[in-house]
Parts: structure tokens; sequence; C-alpha cells
């Protein structure tokens, strides 16, 4: 597949590695943020045909990610940070505003972003992550009382390093036995499971991508590590806090897209806090755009068509 070359965009005090499709389309554009552990290259599948559609595609390396900077500082990683690289991402190419996909953790920064900067996104598109609400205790604290210690979240914030090691030991292992679908389910062993995940020498269910695709992660990560993503979830209880007084409900035309068999559960309650979403779901677990390409592609495109008032030719 030719995925494009990046350029090296400055913004917001640091540089992103962009890639970049159907910059002839300037004035229609489309912003796609990964999630962890994962790469640009999770987009490969979207960007020719979103170009297809008339979108200047944009796909950014976040912070902490590929070639993109790696701020040494924890704190450079909070919400603040990370909407604030996408807002100066639209600055730099000119746009007022922009439509934003989100996967996973690109999804929680897309959620961020729409709250701290309404004014710049005209649509969201998010998969696998819900919006998740703001209560009452902060979130790291939530989870560490209602799913324990070893709770991956909880874990990354409470036993800073650990985690980050044990991956860049095993990074190929990691990475291939959690690029995997169709896993069998299985009750939930004592221990941090990613930390098991990246020691167990046999992967289970079938592989997400072909060895050559897989590589290009691997390749990413031995070169830089991955403390500067797991930064990313030790700012959540921050975050919890700056977005104190942000008024939390979403107001734009969304797209949410969820994995049937994603681990992460869907929300009830979305609608209450986007009143404007439209649901779809998949028959796939977590790597959605990965694991069904055309489909999420054909989601997108048509859900986009709607809001456009448009109907592409079949």
């Amino acid at each position: 597949m030719n995925f494009p070359e990046p350029s090296l965009v400055p913004v917001n005090g640091v540089k992103l590695e962009v890639f970049e499709a159907g910059r002839q389309n300037a004035g229609k554009p489309i912003v796609l943020c990964h999630g962890w552990p994962e790469h640009a290259y999770s987009w490969r599948h979207q960007m020719p045909a979103l170009a297809a559609a008339g979108y200047h595609v944009i796909v950014p390396n976040q912070r902490g990610y590929g070639n993109s900077s790696r701020p040494t500082e924890v704190t450079d990683y909070d919400i603040a940070h990370l909407s604030g690289d996408l807002v100066a991402l639209l600055d730099h190419y000119g746009y007022d505003d922009a439509t934003f996909v989100g996967h996973d953790w690109g999804a929680m920064v897309v959620w961020g972003l729409a709250l701290l900067h309404p004014d710049r996104v005209n649509k969201v598109i998010n998969l696998s992550l819900p919006y998740q609400e703001r209560g009452e205790t902060p979130w790291i604290e939530l989870m560490e009382a209602i799913l324990g210690g070893d709770f991956y979240f909880v874990h990354f914030n409470r036993q800073p390093g650990v985690a980050d090691a044990v991956f860049d030991e095993n990074t190929f292992q990691f990475l291939r036995n959690l690029y995997r679908k169709n896993v069998p389910l299985q009750e939930p062993q004592p221990g941090m499971a990613f930390i098991d995940l990246a020691r167990a020498e046999a992967p289970l269910g079938e592989p997400v991508m072909s060895d050559s695709e897989l590589a290009v992660f691997v390749s990413a990560f031995e070169s830089t590590g991955f403390t500067g993503s797991i930064n990313w979830y030790r700012n959540l209880d921050r975050n919890w806090r700056l977005l104190a007084d942000v008024d939390p409900i979403i107001q734009q035309p969304t797209l949410m897209i969820y994995g049937d068999r994603d681990t992460i559960a869907k929300s009830d309650r979305l609608a209450e806090f986007v009143p404007n979403v439209e649901v779809v779901s998949l028959d796939c677990g977590h790597w959605i755009q990965q694991e069904k390409p055309e489909e999420t592609t054909g989601a997108i495109l048509t859900w986009l068509e709607q809001q456009d008032g448009t109907v592409r030719a079949h």
C-alpha cells in the first residue's frame, strides 16, 4: 500500500509528523486521530477513499508517537496540549474548523477537543470509545476503586515506568499479541493484563494485519519506546480537573462507531451528552478501522454524505 510520505509540521511548541492525502481538496479538511498504541498508519485504509470523496485528509502522529516530538514532562500530554496540537494543525493549514475522526485514545482527544474548542470542530466521528462522563470522582480514582490497581489505566499511573519497560523489552511480541481479532473470551486473570500479554509467547485469535503492516508499528515503537504514548494515560485525572468548568454537552453532529466484540463497553447514556449522535455497530473487536476497513470507510462516507446533503453515485 502506498502510504504517503510525511512532513514535519511545527505546532504548539512541538513538531508533528503528518501524513496527507487529497491536498487538492483544500477547503474540506478531515483530521484522523489514532489511538494507543497506534500510529497514523492505522488509517491507511480510510485515507485514499476519503481523498477520493473530496476531502483533504490530514493524519498526524500525535505527540509521543512516530517521528513527532516526545516531550519529557508528563504534564505535556494532558488534554489541553493534545487538543492544542490539533487546533494549531488547523491554523497551520489555514482552516477555521474541520471534521475530526478519533479511534480509542484518539476518540478521547476528539471528545476533549470538541469540549475545549467547539468552534474548531464541525463534525465528530469517533470509533470504539464513547463519550466519557465526568462524574464526581477523578477517573483514575474511580477506576482504582472499581477495577483495582492492576487495571492498566491505574497501573500506568501508580507504577510509572514498570509497564513501559516491559513493552520496550518485548515490542514485537507485545504488538503482535495485541493486534488480534476473534480472540476467544477468557476469564480475567490476576496481574496486569498488558504486561502478561507482552510476555506471552503465543498469540490468541487471528492477526488483524499482515506481517509487513505490523512491522510499521513495531519499527515505530522500537524507535520511540512506549513512555510518551503511555503519558497520555498519566494525565487522566489532570484532564478531569481541566474539564471541570467546561459545558459537557457536545452539540456537533456526531457518528459513533462501535465494534460489537470490543472490550470497551458501549454507552447507554451517549445521547444525553451527545444529542446529535448517530450510532453504527460493526461485527468486530477493538481495532475497528483495521479489522473492518471497508465497512468502516463505508459507514463514515455514508454519514458524511447525509450531513452534507449529497448522495454518492453508486
